[in-house]
């Protein structure tokens, strides 16, 4: 297989491809620049194929997995055929104009994460909260500061909250919850391997999941009770955005916010005491 090309080598290939495969083939051709944007899901829905058919389709080209087709498929694309959401153009932006679309690019992701957001999901999310006997935020990588995150601010007002950083420690945890216990598993791509394992172990341990992830539709959405969809798109080559983060961080604000408000007495005395426990941190 050639480097500097993975649009070129599909064509080189494409008479060993199978009938399912050449779908696939041709719908990346022809939509190169959308696909960089689409969970494995949305590119098997659009093919009218199988996961696993995608999956086995970047196995033939060479690929361990769907994220390295997406990045080699990104290294393909001209700068001048990329879309929104990936890295600016350094050759051509002044720093004010770079300063500019940057806040444009936060404000576009955080705006749209508000359009995505369904009132009755948010809704119901907090009520299982409110509900839960305990809470666990997960996620990999960059979206485990955004658990870690979600932690911090809910300790604040609540002492059931739990951020598991180790992913065998995760599975480990997921496998002894309950019918009781709610579990947050945040995943821009909502197709990373330990995420997926950790949500399979915990809806076969009766948890209840909630996913924060960029696509209605991944491999983590079918073991989700409700799924929350940020907004910002994120290429192949910037993996962890700020815009990601960002907007999935939005999203835990909304659900503390909602929480505190309905809580308001509890949640203003713990605030208090927790505020007290390191104020004799600060100068």
């Amino acid at each position: 297989m050639s480097s500097y090309s993975l649009l070129l080598d599909i064509q080189l290939l494409y008479n060993q491809f199978t009938k399912t495969e050449k779908k696939i083939a041709d719908y990346v051709a022809e939509n190169a620049n959308r696909v960089l944007f689409m969970s494995i899901t949305d590119l098997a829905d659009a093919c009218n194929v199988a996961d696993a058919s995608v999956h086995r389709f970047c196995r033939t080209i060479g690929m361990k997995g769907y994220q390295e087709f997406k990045m080699k498929l990104s290294l393909s694309i001209t700068p001048d055929e990329t879309q929104e959401g990936e890295a600016p153009k350094e050759e051509s932006d002044s720093l004010p104009n770079m300063l500019d679309c940057i806040l444009e690019g936060y404000i576009s992701a955080l705006r749209e994460t508000r359009m995505l957001l369904d009132i009755d999901a948010v809704d119901k999310t907090v009520s299982m909260m409110e509900a839960a006997g305990n809470i666990y935020f997960f996620g990999i990588g960059d979206s485990l500061l955004a658990a870690q995150g979600a932690r911090n601010k809910f300790l604040k007002i609540t002492n059931k909250v739990n951020c598991i950083v180790d992913p065998h420690m995760q599975a480990m945890s997921a496998s002894m919850a309950d019918s009781n216990d709610l579990i947050f598993i945040i995943s821009y791509s909502g197709s990373t391997k330990d995420n997926i394992y950790v949500a399979k172990i915990a809806r076969q341990a009766g948890a209840k999941i909630v996913g924060i992830t960029r696509f209605l539709k991944s491999p983590l959405t079918n073991y989700t009770d409700i799924t929350l969809t940020c907004g910002a798109n994120e290429g192949p080559l910037e993996g962890g955005s700020m815009s990601a983060k960002m907007s999935q961080l939005y999203i835990i604000d909304i659900l503390f916010q909602e929480y505190y408000r309905r809580n308001q007495t509890v949640s203003r005395e713990n605030n208090e005491k927790t505020s007290k426990a390191v104020v004799e941190k600060l100068y």
